[in-house]
């Protein structure tokens, strides 16, 4: 699989690396190659709270909704509070550790603390 980007003119996937700038041989049009890295690293989501806050790794947060453990009887309540939150990619963005275990959360449900 090619690391190297489309061309953000035509779209097309026809494009090498000439120096330090790519080159798209359909249309022609030339980029530096800097800009692609920086485009790459600005696609990391933001994850927001419940209120709109961004999170980090090692924030605080609080549960603002009763949730039922899928597979469990445990039930994460409302106000429990979570120190140290790690951010990671996927369908739920929060990984956490509290006294019932290590949770996956979404972070709808979180609000910063």
């Amino acid at each position: 699989m090619s690391t190297i980007p489309v061309c953000p003119q035509c779209a097309q996937p026809n494009t090498y690396p000439d120096g330090d700038n790519y080159v798209c041989a359909d249309c022609g049009h030339e980029w530096p190659m800097v800009a692609a890295l920086v485009a790459d690293a600005s696609d990391d989501a933001v994850v927001k709270d419940a209120n709109g806050q961004v999170l980090a790794d090692g924030d605080a947060v609080v549960l603002i909704k009763d949730l039922k453990v899928k597979g469990s009887s445990i039930t994460l309540k409302m106000g429990t509070k979570v120190k140290s939150i790690r951010l990671v990619g996927g369908d739920h963005e929060v990984d956490c550790k509290m006294d019932g275990g290590s949770f996956m959360l979404k972070a709808c449900f979180l609000k910063k603390a």
